[in-house]
This record gives structure tokens, sequence and C-alpha cells, in this order.
């Protein structure tokens, strides 16, 4: 391999800005989809109304059925002065690790309505901070704030999007089989199945659900100069027994997008270990070992995601089918168009 592969800069392009997608495609089905086929090295352009007919034969589909809960409060200090808080993970029943806009020092309050109250209990380097949530004076577990949240919270975009969230995306920005809440950013490669091509794809082929609580850090980019020097985020992941069952097997596994893949391949190496925190980084140095196909969107420059795309087809062939959905005029990002890898 290639140093290149392991250079940051390698995997930086420029995109358009009109090619972000700052609004779903309506209906989900009707975005387009990239089919690269790497044994004929052949780019085929399709919609993904059609994505079923390009599913290699013989083998099962793993979806990801975490549920965005609406992360981003806007609050304010008993002083006045307003916060905003950006939920990004539990990391125990009332522990939550968070992102604060706004000036706050430990054991302050930060009040939000429904008597809503969360208090700063540290910082951490990484510019995350810890709170514990409480109302009426009793300190709540995580599940407990989910429904007060759910009523004054907002659906967190991606910062990219560059635009308030709407009544529309309170659906659009969820999966139609989403289920398990405690994501803060949608597994996009999911958004663009609707209901009734969800029910024909798994009326086709074995399937089964995994959880993973996709956090904020996925939209990290590097900024290591080398790509293995940077410090993955860590995120819970939680595998059925009936996908167990699909991974112990030898079935080929084609991977709904790159959360699922990283549930996967975080398994692989750990296979006593069907819940915990995943933080595994595939990239051309670490590939794939049980993950055949791989369905997913378009991703951030030097971002992580976009070197797991590399893990399965290779830097060269990355920045080629990048720069072919550019040339294309696909739509890039969360909202945006999909490429499938078979």
């Amino acid at each position: 391999m290639s140093n290149k592969e392991l250079l940051t800069s390698s995997y930086d392009f420029t995109l358009p800005s009109e090619l972000i997608a700052t609004h779903p495609a309506s209906p989900r089905d009707s975005a387009k989809l990239l089919v690269y086929n790497r044994k004929t090295d052949q780019i085929t352009h399709a919609i993904f109304s059609d994505f079923e007919n390009f599913i290699p034969k013989d083998c099962a589909l793993i979806f990801n059925d975490t549920k965005v809960i609406k992360a981003r409060l806007f609050g304010h200090k008993p002083s006045g002065g307003k916060i905003e808080l950006l939920i990004n993970k539990a990391l125990n029943a009332y522990d939550v690790n968070v992102y604060i806009r706004g000036k706050v020092k430990v054991g302050t309050e930060i009040l939000f309505d429904e008597d809503l109250v969360a208090t700063l209990k540290e910082l951490n380097e990484d510019g995350s901070r810890v709170v514990n949530f409480s109302a009426c004076g009793a300190q709540l577990r995580f599940e407990d704030i989910l429904p007060i949240i759910d009523k004054i919270g907002h659906v967190p975009l991606p910062p990219y999007i560059q635009r308030e969230d709407n009544i529309e995306d309170k659906s659009e920005y969820q999966s139609v089989f989403a289920k398990a809440e405690g994501a803060v950013a949608a597994p996009t490669a999911s958004l663009h199945f609707t209901p009734e091509q969800h029910k024909r794809v798994c009326d086709k082929f074995p399937h089964a659900y995994v959880t993973l609580h996709v956090g904020s850090g996925t939209f990290k980019p590097i900024e290591t100069d080398t790509i293995t020097d940077h410090p993955m985020h860590s995120e819970y992941y939680d595998i059925s027994p009936h996908a167990k069952e699909l991974l112990d097997s030898n079935i080929p596994i084609l991977s709904v997008g790159t959360t699922s893949t990283r549930t996967v391949e975080f398994y692989v190496r750990n296979p006593h270990a069907t819940k915990g925190e995943a933080n595994l980084f595939l990239h051309p140095n670490n590939k794939p070992l049980r993950v055949n196909h791989l369905l997913t969107n378009f991703h951030l420059p030097k971002s992580t995601l976009l070197m797991l795309v590399a893990s399965f087809v290779g830097l060269e062939n990355a920045q080629k089918l990048y720069a072919e959905a550019i040339k294309e005029k696909y739509r890039f990002y969360s909202y945006g168009d999909a490429m499938l890898i078979i």
C-alpha cells in the first residue's frame, strides 16, 4: 500500500456548494444511485428505486435501526444568558456527554422549557461537557429525558445544511425502520428507503438489524497529517440475536450504511461482545473482514467515512468515484444521493 493512502490530504476534494443537499429527495427513493462493480470496474448510474435489482444474489442485508433524538436544545442560564446544548451520547444512566455553545462553569445550571435542568458536571479536553439532567428537583435517567426533549428539542441537522430544522425534518431525517432512540445523526444510507421498498427488499433477502447510536463525532474531520494518528470516536452499539446469527454464518453481507459496517466489523473483531462501545476506524490499512458489499452516501472531505469507503475500493478508486459523482452532479452528504459498492 502506498503512503498516499495514509495521508489525510489524499482524502481532500473540492465540492461545489450547490451539490450539498439541504433537503431530502422526494420521494425518498427518487435519489440517484451510483453502482460500482469492483470485479468489472464498471460504474452504473441508476435511481434508488432500482436498488434491489443490483443486490448480489445470496447475500443478507444488515440495517441500523437507531432513531435520531431531538438532541439540539435551547435554554438559558439563571442570569438570562442564552445557551445552546447538543446532546452527544449517554455515558451511563445519569451522565450525558454534550456540546455547549456559550460560556459555562462546572456547577452551572442551564434551564429549559418543561422544567428541564442540565447541571454541568465536568469539562472535557476535547471540548465536550458532562451534564446531569433533572426536573422538579429530581435527577433524571437518560431514558426519562427522551420524551421531554421530544417536546422541546430540535432535530440535530448536520452543520453543513446551514438552516434551521423544520416539521419535514422530524420525519425525513429518520429511517422508516428507526426504532432504538439514541442517535444524534441519522444513518444516512437508510434514509433512501420508502416503507414499500424496505418491505420489498426484506421480503426478497435475509436481513437483520443492529443498533449503533451515531454520535456527532461522525462529522468531525481528521486533523492529523496521518490518518492512523486520528483518535476515533466511540459510539454505543447492540447486535440483535438474529444479526449475530447472520454474522456468525458464511452468508455474504451487504451493509446498509457506514454505521452498520462499523458495528459488524467491530463485532467480528470482538466476537464475544454483542453490545458496548465501538470505536473501529476502517481505512485502506484496516480493511473490512466480514462485510462484502456497501450501500452508502457521499461523504465529507477528510472524514473517517470517506476513508471507510476507501477501505472497500482503495484510495484511487474512491477518488475516481467521487470525481464521477461530482461530474454527474450527484447530491452529497446526509440528504444526498447514494452509492452501492458490490
